[in-house]
């Protein structure tokens, strides 16, 4: 006896369906998985043989071959349990086979016969619908992360049993709802707010700028002068998630397994703040069985380095390409998966070993030559990336215990908004760029044409500064997204002057 069942396997982020083929043979004994199976795959024999017998099921002495189609497609992970039991138990007439052609089936199971959670749901579950299926099957914990696809079934079971009698119509489960998307103003609440921040004024532009137009930071300042503090409070100005990127980037969580139980849509921007002693796989993606890195668990929101020379050279040398590119391509001797990673890079770290170089008050400590060593630790490729380049002081005593009001993250906020709808309604034909640090050379010359006095005044920061043609693009990028933030068409020689003011590690006397 042949039958289909349908289940998937995560390409990038995105899922391709596959079909598991089951034929009952007379002559022979055992299972035989073929379809291109890795290990995790090869073992649910065991583990089927044994939910089966916990189950109350039992298992054929016949020959079962079970084919993973497309067979050119490396099939990894457990979650290919669910379909290949179902397909077992509906090949033996254990289970009917009425409901199987519009069904997706993802699961693992476990020896006593109940379902293990698995990563990529949302994506199988999106395939599911985009194929014209009707109802995805999935572990109970699942449920919530695959009900937030419109127009398909969610069944979420808690154990084998439940899905046998679910399919053969001995029992009901009821379609799991949507979990309740976070309202916007829960969304935007946040313990943290730039309120809290005395002073800082200048990083606290430069912030709204990066904001603004999507742009990268570095700030440099002494220990304890606040850089962390900004960089964390950030978000607190980033506009809404648009339903498209929620659900990419929700589908990036996913893969990765990141989602918690109850997990609908993430309703936030995401904020990673990866720790200076991560390896390369684990920043940029990849490993054996590739998997996202921190890179693009950021994508749509905020990647924070702190400390950033402490980071291994090698490992930031391999934020270039996604940095430029917007995305990531782990490629492997049989194939290669890609991986979005439009992120904003956040980074932070002290002018020298000892701290303290350009204290107001304190004197380094650091040997001749050592600030020039610490600050090579970053690569003149890397920096040229970098957009806004800060220096934040310390604050003194007097400004750290002033009663003065800061403004608000709401108030800022508002006004990035208002910049980057300016920017939506620029790019509206130009499809994958959202916001001015996207832009390519030839949106530059159309979107940042300068006048006399501006281009007069670029020219002569070029020669002073030594700036490179990416410095100059992202010199104008910048002053783009400070006249929006302005409500300015043009771009004047004063949005040119303060963008040029944040190049400030492009000096020659840095560090000398």
């Amino acid at each position: 006896m042949f039958v289909r069942t349908f289940s998937g396997a995560i390409v990038g982020i995105d899922a391709v369906r596959v079909t598991v083929e089951v034929n009952r043979d007379g002559g022979g004994l055992g299972l035989f998985l073929v379809g291109l199976p890795d290990n995790a795959v090869r073992e649910s024999e065991q583990r089927i043989r044994a939910a089966f017998g916990n189950a109350g099921l039992r298992m054929t002495m016949k020959k079962i071959v079970v084919n993973l189609a497309p067979a050119d497609l490396r099939k990894e992970g457990a979650a290919f349990d669910l379909p290949i039991a179902v397909g077992i138990l509906a090949a033996t007439e254990q289970v009917a086979d009425d409901m199987l052609g519009e069904t997706m089936l993802a699961g693992e199971l476990s020896l006593d016969g109940t379902l293990r959670p698995v990563r990529g749901v949302l994506p199988l579950a999106v395939r599911a619908r985009q194929d014209g299926l009707r109802r995805i099957v999935v572990p109970a914990e699942n449920a919530a992360e695959a009900a937030v696809v419109e127009g398909l079934e969610t069944i979420g079971a808690h154990t084998l049993r439940e899905v046998v009698d679910f399919l053969g119509g001995e029992r009901t489960i009821p379609p799991t709802q949507p979990p309740a998307s976070a309202s916007a103003e829960a969304a935007d609440r946040y313990a943290e707010d730039f309120a809290d921040v005395k002073g800082q004024a200048r990083a606290k532009r430069a912030l709204e700028i990066a904001a603004a137009g999507g742009h990268n930071v570095l700030m440099i300042g002494a220990p304890g002068s606040g850089k962390t503090m900004l960089a964390r409070r950030l978000p607190t100005i980033l506009p809404p998630l648009t339903a498209a990127e929620a659900l990419e980037t929700t589908k990036i969580h996913s893969v990765a397994g990141k989602l918690g139980v109850a997990a609908g849509l993430l309703s936030r921007r995401p904020f990673r703040a990866p720790h200076h002693t991560t390896s390369q796989a684990a920043l940029i993606g990849g490993g054996q069985s590739p998997r996202p890195g921190e890179v693009s668990l950021a994508h749509n929101g905020v990647l924070f380095l702190d400390e950033l020379p402490e980071f291994g050279r090698s490992v930031l040398e391999v934020l270039r390409q996604p940095m430029e590119d917007k995305r990531v391509t782990v490629s492997r001797a049989r194939y290669s998966v890609e991986y979005p990673a439009n992120f904003a890079l956040i980074a932070s770290m002290n002018p020298c070993p000892c701290g303290y170089y350009n204290h107001p008050d304190k004197e380094c400590t650091c040997p001749p030559g050592s600030v020039q060593r610490y600050m090579g630790r970053i690569s003149g490729p890397l920096m040229d990336r970098i957009d806004l380049h800060i220096e934040v002081t310390p604050l003194s005593p007097a400004e750290l215990t002033a009663e003065r009001v800061e403004e608000p993250s709401a108030a800022i906020r508002e006004r990035v908004i208002r910049a980057r709808e300016v920017q939506r309604e620029r790019f509206r034909e130009m499809p994958g760029v959202h916001t001015n640090a996207m832009m390519n050379t030839r949106m530059l010359q159309a979107c940042c044409r300068l006048d006399a006095d501006a281009l007069g005044l670029l020219e002569r920061a070029m020669e002073r500064l030594g700036l490179s043609a990416r410095a100059y693009d992202r010199i104008l990028k910048v002053a783009r997204t400070i006249a929006d933030l302005e409500g300015s068409e043009g771009v004047a020689a004063a949005h040119v002057g303060e963008a040029i003011g944040y190049r400030s590690l492009d000096r020659e006397s840095w560090g000398r």
